[in-house]
Formats: structure tokens, sequence, C-alpha cells
């Protein structure tokens, strides 16, 4: 039997409230399947499990707070039976007998969604009764409490406080910055969308993310984390990308697998991830498995940008506004659109000249904006 415990989904994270199971005991599940729903001081999030198994128990009630590594369920592997449970004075009790449940409440159960397992029957000997099932459903239809918009944006201002108070007592941060032209990336760029229809145009962000994911190939000592005293490589990269949400706040859930998506499909996950984060519908993986962090100001933003690091990840790239620049090329001064990139890196694991070179692969991959779509 496998305990299944609340994960951690971040450094800003140390409870969460169960709002809804996905799963009943006795159901199979694999791994990647979403079982249930927390909500934390950040976003309801969708948990998912991280291995097959068959449910045991659910052991966590909706609306419960409980704090990271709270045991929510148990899971049994295939071919495992469920322990006897044990009764006072530690002699195994004999399983209960098949609950009474009319047809009609069965039924009606089905339509409503209504989990019979958690109900008590008001029938001769418990059997759940037609009435039982409406009570119940009626109870379920009543709209779930609320948080007001200010105190969920005042715990995620707190949450995010406690998290870059962390990261810069422990982490000895460096910086350094690049400024990259990108006339040649915007115009190849420009000639790719006259090409496409609207709904599939590429827009800058996704070719800084895609040049950030290749470039990190060369430099692994930025992607990862620093665990128990010593930097752990990421063995995947995966972008965390920092999206303002409409109500205040931040959250970075990650782009999985970055640097070996297709511009195009990159573009595709960028943008539904913006539409999931700010209508509160992110997977646990997306929350927790980020090996960087990437922030890019946009349009409205101002030159540049030298983030926090988010721990326990040893780097976060920025990207300030693309903004017309005097720039000398091959001796003639031109205005030409201009974007400052910075590195935050962690001093433990890297230093400021290997920090450098990464800003100028990453200048020289922008130069070769075809080479970034494959």
């Amino acid at each position: 039997m496998i305990e299944f415990k609340l994960p951690s989904l971040g450094a800003d994270m140390d409870e969460g409230t169960l709002l809804e199971w996905k799963v009943g005991a006795g159901d199979t599940v694999k791994k990647g399947q979403v079982i249930a729903v927390v909500d934390t001081a950040k976003a309801a999030v969708d948990i998912e499990c991280w291995q097959e198994g068959i449910v045991g128990e659910l052991v966590a009630e909706v609306g419960q707070k409980m704090p990271v590594g709270t045991v929510m369920a148990t899971l049994l592997e295939p071919g495992e039976a469920a322990p006897p449970k044990v009764g006072a004075g530690g002699t195994a009790t004999a399983p209960a007998p098949r609950r009474m449940i009319s047809p009609a409440a069965r039924k009606h159960a089905r339509e409503k969604d209504v989990d019979l397992d958690k109900m008590t029957g008001s029938g001769p000997h418990g059997a759940v009764t037609l009435e039982d099932v409406e009570r119940a459903a009626a109870t379920f239809a009543q709209p779930a409490a609320v948080i007001p918009a200010a105190d969920k944006s005042a715990e995620m201002r707190k949450a995010i406080a406690a998290a870059m108070a962390r990261s810069k007592r422990e982490i000895p941060h460096y910086y350094v910055a690049e400024d990259i032209p990108l006339a040649r990336a915007l115009a190849w760029l420009q000639a790719e969308n006259a090409q496409r229809p609207m709904a599939e145009r590429l827009l800058p962000a996704a070719l800084l993310l895609k040049a950030v994911a290749l470039a990190l190939k060369r430099f692994s000592e930025i992607n990862g984390f620093f665990r128990d005293g010593a930097f752990v490589p990421a063995e995947r990269i995966n972008l965390g990308v920092a999206i303002s949400l409409r109500q205040g706040g931040l959250i970075a859930p990650a782009l999985l697998d970055a640097a070996a998506l297709p511009l195009t499909q990159l573009m595709h996950e960028l943008t539904d991830l913006v539409q999931r984060t700010r209508a509160g519908s992110l997977k646990s993986s997306e929350m927790s498995e980020a090996t960087i962090t990437v922030t890019n100001l946009g349009d409205q933003g101002s030159q540049t940008v030298f983030g926090v690091i988010y721990p326990p990840q040893v780097a976060l790239v920025g990207f300030g506004r693309i903004a017309e620049r005097p720039w000398v090329e091959a001796g003639d001064l031109k205005a030409l659109p201009v974007v400052t990139a910075s590195l935050s890196a962690d001093h433990r694991v890297s230093d400021g000249h290997r920090g450098a070179l990464f800003l100028r692969e990453l200048n020289d991959l922008l130069q070769r904006p075809e080479d970034l779509a494959k």
C-alpha cells in the first residue's frame, strides 16, 4: 500500500484545502491522471497521481485544510489486496456487509452525481432511500463558500513575500545583463506570420522562450535545483513562465520540455497555459516541476528587469520591453528594436563568467530565428 500525500506545489506553498475528489475508493488510476482539486494561496490546482494503482481509501475530506505532506489517500498496487481493518484490541474486524440501496436511489445518485459511499441511510437497517439522495443532492447544490477576492489577493501577496524573503535570505544572487538586437528575429517573425492564419501566428515571447530553452542545453548548471547543500541538475528543461493575474499577483507555471517543442507547439502551449492560469485551472506538475523561471515584462514593462530567484531553482531569466534604441551596426548608427536580457543566478552553483556566456549564447540564437522554429 502506498500513501499519496499532498505534494508541494512550490516554495511558497505550506498548505492546501481539498476542494474535490475526482476518484473514489476502488477506482483504477493511471500516472498523470487528475485525482483531486486543491486550493492554494495562489490558485485551485488539479492534483495528478504520480503512479498507477487502485484507490484504497480517501483519507482527506473535502473542505479539509492540510499541510504539505499530509496523507490524502492510499493506493494499492496491481494485485495488492486492501488490509483488513483493525478493531479495538488489535483484532481484525469482519468486512462490512453490503449496503442496502434502493434501485431508485442508486439511479438518482448517478444522475445527481451524489457519492453514496459518504451517505448515511435513513431507511430500515441503514438503507439509503430516494429521499436520502434528494436531500444530499440539495445540500451539494448549495454554492460553496467563496473566499473574497481581497482576501485571496492578500494570501497570494503573503505567499509571494515569504518565498522571495527566503530567496534573498538564502541565495547569494549575482546579476548580468545583455542588450540583444531583434531586427532579424522580428523581420523573420513578420514574414512567417504573413503566411499563417490568425489563430496560428507567433508572438515574440515564443521566440524568446525557445531561445532560452535551447541555450540551457549548453549551460546545464543554471537549470536545476539547490537542495540539501548541493546542486541537482534537472533532467528536463521546464520553463516556469511568470504570468500576471488580472486581480493582482503572479504565478509561474511550467512549460514542460520546452526545448523539445517546435515553435508552433510552444506558442500553442504558452497561450493555453496563460488562459488556464488566469482561469484558475492548473495541474500540479505545472506548478511543481519548473526548473528555471522566465519573466517577460512585455510592451508595457520597463527596459530592464532583475528578478529574484524562485527557490529551490538556481536562476531566473528576465526580458524587458522591446524598444527602438540607437545601435551601431557595421560602422553605421541605426535605430533598431532591442531587448535587454538579464540573468539572476545562484553564486553557489555558477559565476558571472558563465552567466555572461549564457546571455551571449541567447543573443546568438536570436540572430538565427529560422533555427528556433524547429
